[in-house]
């Protein structure tokens, strides 16, 4: 049974958090990233706007989620204290999921993601929230067709070796872009992040490995 989203208030405030990051945080300098933000705004302004239906979907958890009261601990502790209230309040009714037909053990005890808002719901229309062990690497992958970004609410992380993020920093992924993420040793990582692409490409993003002669890879076909 759906609800309009304006009938369902925790999941409303929850989007509005994610428009605030992507309303009032810095673009660095960049108009990619500044056109990026700007489109993320007006995808999540226009569902709002439409009173979009939000469709309750089966909870479930998997073992990384042993970690998310200690990440939303952390986000309190900041700058995104009322991201990190927002998420809590819904976390009871959210579905975590691997995304993959075939993972290892390891990646699987250490990652999960959870759909806030996109084809399958609960609101009905491409935000997502990701959440990491401490000390977990997330193997080389990339997604054709889909532009995505990460924003850090609780946990340092780095992409590609190339730097550590803070909560608050934002990194984007252009289509095809290949990145690889690990985490702190200490704290577990929760990220949110933002999908924009053509609907079938966020209905079936195709989250498969594919087996290279030193290491599998994910990689979106």
């Amino acid at each position: 049974m759906s609800v309009p989203l304006h009938d369902a208030p925790d999941w409303l405030y929850l989007l509005r958090e994610y428009d605030a990051l992507y309303r009032h945080g810095s673009a660095g300098g960049s108009k990619v990233i500044r056109s990026h933000r700007r489109r993320v705004r007006e995808a999540l302004s226009a569902i709002i706007e439409a009173n979009s239906p939000v469709e309750a979907r089966k909870p479930a958890r998997l073992p990384v989620v042993a970690h998310l009261g200690r990440a939303l601990d952390l986000a309190r502790r900041g700058s995104l204290d009322s991201m990190g209230r927002s998420l809590e309040r819904v976390a009871p009714l959210l579905t975590w999921e691997l995304g993959y037909s075939k993972i290892s053990r390891t990646l699987g005890n250490k990652y999960a993601y959870a759909e806030i808002l996109g084809p399958r719901g609960p609101v009905q229309a491409s935000d997502l929230i990701l959440l990491f062990a401490p000390n977990t690497t997330y193997p080389q992958h990339s997604h054709a067709g889909i532009e995505e970004s990460y924003i850090s609410i609780a946990g340092a992380w780095s992409e590609n070796d190339n730097a550590v993020y803070a909560p608050g920093s934002l990194v984007l992924n252009r289509p095809g872009d290949e990145h690889r993420i690990t985490t702190g040793q200490l704290a577990p990582c929760l990220l949110a992040y933002a999908w924009i692409g053509p609907r079938e490409r966020l209905w079936e993003p195709g989250m498969t490995f594919t087996v290279t002669a030193r290491q599998s890879r994910p990689r979106s076909r």
